[in-house]
């Protein structure tokens, strides 16, 4: 049995998304799952706020979630893809990665860090890429990926030092679950080294093995799907 007992999962539709929802409900946990496919009770759209608000509301009619995680990101989009060098910058396309990249999770932190304990342990998580790393950029290009996953972790850092007040045994991370073999990557797959690609299932549980691992002194860091720490 899980340690957590009842989770939200964002972006629940997607593959780790929806294989997180489902390790998590194999473990006896209660999940409430939401996505912007879905329709009804389960519908948020991480680029309106009204939309994650009202997301929010939903939830603070039930149980208090001690687990949260945000499984949503963008890459591509059609034939609109990473930018491989500067002279393919777009700031429509710039935009767009920070919002839903970073703002849209910041904004649900927003929203549902009030609801959930004030005591005991806790776990906010949203998945970021060790791509968002400043000091491991040795490749160049990516720029909005790059970019917007950087403020991702910038948000998630200066969100747990906030949150720490509320309750010192909060943990508000960032995960990099390596390549998975999702609609996300699927272009970019021809490079991944031979047995660096993940199934969705498999990325979900080592995943959820790290969060299981974690302590409050880990709050504000990138953790890889390993459990190590990436350097900012």
């Amino acid at each position: 049995m899980s340690e957590w007992k009842r989770a939200v999962v964002i972006g629940a539709s997607g593959g780790i998304g929806k294989g997180l929802a489902d390790a998590l409900e194999e473990e006896g946990v209660a999940v409430t799952r939401l996505a912007r496919s879905l329709s009804g009770d389960g519908h948020i759209d991480l680029e309106d706020e009204a939309s994650i608000a009202a997301a929010a509301e939903r939830i603070a009619k039930g149980p208090a979630p001690d687990l949260v995680i945000v499984a949503t990101g963008l890459l591509h989009d059609g034939e609109q893809g990473p930018e491989k060098a500067m002279g393919q910058l777009d700031p429509a396309w710039l935009a767009r990665n920070f919002a839903v990249n970073a703002i849209g999770p910041a904004l649900v932190a927003k929203h549902v860090l009030p609801l959930m304990p004030r005591t005991g342990k806790t776990l906010f998580a949203a998945l970021s890429a060790r791509i968002g790393s400043i000091s491991d950029n040795r490749m160049g290009g990516w720029y909005g990926y790059r970019a917007s996953k950087a403020a991702l972790n910038q948000f998630i850092r200066t969100l747990s030092v906030e949150h720490k007040r509320r309750n010192d045994r909060a943990i508000i991370v960032a995960l990099h679950p390596g390549t998975v073999d999702t609609a996300l990557s699927q272009p970019f797959q021809g490079n991944v080294r031979p047995g660096g690609l993940f199934t969705p299932d498999r990325a979900a549980v080592q995943l959820l093995d790290v969060i299981d691992g974690l302590k409050a002194p880990d709050s504000g860091k990138l953790f890889d799907w390993e459990g190590k720490e990436v350097q900012p």
